[in-house]
Parts: C-alpha cells; sequence; structure tokens
C-alpha cells in the first residue's frame, strides 16, 4: 500500500514526528522557517497533505497555482486567518485545525498576562535583574488589584471559557461580549452582553479571546478603548489584528489604560518597537499554547483529521 506524503514546514513536537513517520512519508522542513508562498506552491505537487502552522498562508493567489495532488491542509493551529477557506474550498482541498487542546494553556497565559500588566511585573524584574532595586516605600509599585474586580471577556468560546474559570479562582466578576448568549452551565453565573459598548463600559479588565475576521479586526479602536472605565488593563492572547496599536499606544500614554498584557501583535514576529518603551506594557512572543503538552496534543490533533480523512472518514476538525 502506498503510503500518503506529508509535507511539515516547522518543527512540531518530538512525539508527533514519530507518530507521523510511523504512518506517512514525511517531508520535514529542516530550517523551521515559515513556508514561503513558493515553497507551498512548490511542495503541493510533491505531497498528498500538509501540516501547516499559522506562519504559512494560503492567501487566494497561492490556492489558484496549488497542485491537484494536494488534498488536505491539516493545520496545527486553531486560528484558521492564514487559509482563504472558500479558495481552498473551491479547489476541493479539505482544511482542518486543532481545537480544544490549547484552550488552558491559551488560558493560562492570559491569566499570566493581566497578573503581570496589573502588577508591573517588567519593572520589577528590570529592577531586581539589573541591580537597581535601591529603596522601598508603601507608594512603591503599587499596582491595580485583580481580586474582586470586573472582567469583560470578549469572546466566550473554549478559550475565552477556559480562562473565566481560571479568572473565578480570583474571585472576579466575570462578564462576556459573545455571538450568542451561552447556556447555563457554561455561562456558570457570568453576565452577558449582547452590545460590545455595554462591556466595555464594566470591564477593569478586557480580555480579549475572538478570532480576527474582517468584522474584528481594528475591534479595539481608539473610540472602544475610550469605553473602558479609566484605569482598565487589556490583555491579548487571541490575534494581534483585533487591536489598532496606535490607538492603545495613544490610550496607554494618556494613561486612560493602565497597563497592557500582549501576546500577539500586528507584525509577527518582531512586535511593535513602539510598545518597548512601555514598562506597563507586558509582553510575549505569542507562545499562548507554548506548553509540551500542548504542542504533543496540537500535533496528535493534526494527525487525527489526517488518519481520518486517508482512511475516507469525516476529519473530526473538518472546516
Amino acid at each position: 500500500m502506498i503510503r500518503p506524503t506529508v509535507w511539515i514546514p516547522r518543527r512540531l513536537s518530538d512525539a508527533t514526528l514519530a507518530r507521523a513517520r510511523a504512518t506517512y512519508d514525511l517531508i520535514v522542513k529542516d530550517d523551521d522557517t515559515p513556508g514561503t508562498a513558493d515553497e507551498i506552491i512548490a511542495m503541493s505537487g510533491q505531497v498528498d497533505a500538509m501540516i501547516p502552522c499559522h506562519s504559512e498562508h494560503f492567501t487566494a493567489d497561492v490556492v489558484a497555482r496549488l497542485s491537484p495532488r494536494l488534498r488536505i491542509v491539516a493545520n496545527h493551529s486553531v486560528g484558521v486567518d492564514h487559509c482563504d477557506l472558500a479558495a481552498l474550498a473551491a479547489a476541493g482541498i479539505v482544511v482542518t485545525n486543532t481545537p480544544d487542546v490549547l484552550s488552558d494553556a491559551t488560558a493560562e497565559i492570559a491569566m499570566l498576562l493581566m497578573l503581570g500588566a496589573a502588577r508591573h511585573a517588567v519593572t520589577g524584574d528590570r529592577l531586581v535583574r539589573r541591580g537597581e532595586w535601591t529603596s522601598w516605600s508603601p507608594s512603591f509599585m503599587v499596582g491595580k488589584q485583580v481580586t474582586g474586580s470586573r472582567l469583560g471577556i470578549v469572546g466566550m468560546g473554549r478559550v475565552g471559557r477556559a480562562f473565566a474559570a481560571k479568572a473565578r479562582g480570583f474571585d472576579m466578576d466575570i462578564h462576556y461580549y459573545n455571538r450568542s448568549r451561552l447556556p447555563a452551565d457554561q455561562e456558570q453565573g457570568a453576565t452577558f452582553h449582547s452590545d460590545l459598548d455595554s462591556l466595555l463600559a464594566v470591564s477593569d479588565f478586557l480580555s480579549l479571546h475572538c478570532p480576527a475576521t474582517p468584522d474584528t479586526r481594528g475591534l479595539m479602536n481608539a473610540d472602544r478603548l475610550a469605553k473602558l472605565p479609566a484605569g482598565a488593563v487589556i490583555v491579548n492572547t487571541a490575534r494581534g489584528a483585533l487591536i489598532d496599536e496606535a490607538a492603545l499606544l495613544a490610550a496607554i500614554e494618556s494613561r486612560h489604560v493602565a497597563a497592557a498584557g500582549l501576546d500577539c501583535f500586528q507584525v509577527e514576529p518582531g512586535g511593535n518597537p513602539s510598545f518597548a518603551a512601555h514598562e506597563n506594557i507586558f509582553m510575549l512572543p505569542h507562545i499562548g499554547s507554548a506548553t509540551v503538552r500542548t504542542r504533543d496534543a496540537m500535533g496528535f490533533r493534526a494527525l487525527d483529521n489526517l488518519d481520518a480523512f486517508f482512511a475516507g472518514k469525516a476529519p473530526r476538525d473538518r472546516l
């Protein structure tokens, strides 16, 4: 029996690669750099499937030039804004993602960012690390308390609900905005807002957990940031495109927004150099799902989808 050939452009976990090699003939891009449009197009004539990450972009132009040999794109990610789903569907290429398995890891990073932004983690680390901690007083590094504060969550999907569960451990008063209200067993006492502006008005802390779509790009612009209570803290572990970064910078500089915790940016890798001058912006390099357990689970979920497809079954996570 001829084994399907799979292209893996990024370095996946050892467990994922070991399992993949047991079933498929692999072509792995050893330098672990993003697959370019030309590489994606060239490889499409050599493989039956691809396991790309968010770093590989399947635009309409790229899809139009793909070989008919490529039959499935099994993404190693939950977000699929790097894929033109309509173009891929028109080309007869199945697309899957990896939901469920990274919710807790990403929610942990959101909690880290919220706490770090609220309690001056960047400044505190710098002072101690550089030997600049030379004094103390009751007014030294006074931050914003998380416990008992109102938390607004934009997007109450898997990650949003996982974050809410962790925030309940801090006795936070949880509010959320979602396309539709959750059933009571998922809502867990959180307050639903059918209007985003209504949510913003009560959010001492605001955490973004919605996908980047044409409707949500630039969601947090100057007008919406102004609707937050003075001194609010904003957290983003979803997609950089959700925030107008110039507007956020202006809100930080005016002190209307007290702090921000960001794991994603409009430009990745790299981030926004203008943020670096502000120690009340706590930044991480898009590592929300970066745990051993989660990386293995993501890789296995992608392989589960491939296994089902090549067995003639419907992949669990087909989009």
